[in-house]
């Protein structure tokens, strides 16, 4: 239950609202959606009645004033029902980095998710430009939040690496490994967290083990102590190929912690255009002369994080609460839904 600071304001808690939220990935996945569902319906829990589910079941099982559904493919089954259901309701749809650097340019079943919904949140700044244009005009960034945790001092003797992200190929982790085997000054540790969810990256780690002095792959890990690495490490490094705004990526603004990141579009939405932390997406060659630089710079590791430190207001979560509040709020007014299919 979260506190009631703009029940009043917003008219959601007095009028018994129900909202369900759809979310493919549930706790048992453990990754950026999950906590962005999690979050939401904890946000909305003392203004409404809420339910998350992996998909809505249908309208003999359950009914709600509005839907919040994440991933524009995965939950478009339930998409297309409840805007069939209750064309009148509002649909709010969450894009992932699936969905809008891949998914809603080629499937049928994303496109279509993105025409049902009343309201679509990007959770990035450079993310409103993937969305095609007759559509932007319905479509708001919401920044993903983290508490901030206060900073410790780091190690002067070694430099710890950490990677975060289940190892897929969305994630990139091959080009984190092939840096790591590099030849560095001064000794480096590098970290690895995230469960293996291919089989060919489970075993390209267990051979960086063996073969690249001071990588530990860590496996998958609670949230909280995956936040604690993320804390005690001098950089965070996310490879990704594809992101629709990078959970770790704010977990580690909000630590203290800079950032090495692929220039993509979903990472420079959340660090910003002239961030000075960027290498090209699969360099490794780059990404280790910044890890190289940071390791031995003191001045640029204290740019990067500066410029993090000037990021975090974004991934503040009474700012991120407030703008989901506002969001439904808008979408409960009797005239923001529209039939589906019709613009919003």
């Amino acid at each position: 239950m979260v506190d009631d600071e703009w029940g009043d304001e917003l008219g959601i808690a007095s009028e018994a609202k129900a909202v369900l939220l759809v979310s493919p990935a549930l706790q048992e996945a453990n990754n950026g959606n999950w906590h962005t569902a999690q979050r939401w319906a904890q946000f909305l829990s003392g203004h409404c009645d809420t339910a998350l589910l992996p998909k809505w079941p249908g309208p003999l099982h359950f009914t709600a004033d509005a839907m919040i559904a994440l991933h524009a493919r995965r939950s478009a089954p339930s998409i297309q029902a409840w805007a069939q259901q209750w064309p009148a309701k509002p649909l709010i749809l969450i894009l992932t980095g699936t969905d809008l650097y891949r998914d809603i340019r080629f499937d049928a079943s994303a496109k279509q998710s993105l025409a049902l919904a009343t309201h679509l949140v990007v959770l990035q700044e450079a993310g409103l430009q993937e969305v095609p244009p007759a559509f932007q005009h319905k479509t708001r960034v919401i920044y993903q939040s983290a508490r901030a945790l206060a900073p410790v001092a780091k190690s002067t003797r070694q430099f710890r690496a950490l990677m975060v992200g289940h190892l897929r190929d969305e994630k990139d982790p091959l080009t984190y490994l092939r840096a790591a085997a590099r030849p560095f000054e001064g000794r480096m540790i590098f970290e690895q967290i995230g469960e293996a969810l291919q089989p060919t990256l489970a075993l390209a780690a267990r051979a960086a083990e063996v073969s690249t002095p001071g990588y530990r792959w860590l496996g998958g890990l609670p949230r909280a102590q995956t936040r604690q690495h993320i804390k005690r490490a001098h950089v965070l490094v996310n490879s990704s190929t594809m992101e629709g705004g990078a959970h770790v990526i704010l977990e580690a603004v909000q630590s203290g912690t800079p950032v090495l990141a692929s220039r993509i579009s979903g990472n420079i939405g959340m660090l910003g255009a002239d961030y000075a932390g960027y290498f090209a997406p699969g360099d490794d060659a780059a990404l280790a002369a910044l890890l190289q630089r940071c390791a031995a710079e003191p001045g640029f590791l204290a740019l990067l994080e500066k410029q993090c430190r000037q990021r975090a207001h974004l991934f503040n979560p009474l700012e991120e609460k407030r703008l989901v509040l506002n969001l439904l709020q808008d979408a409960l007014q009797p005239s923001a839904a529209h039939p589906a299919g019709q613009p919003g």
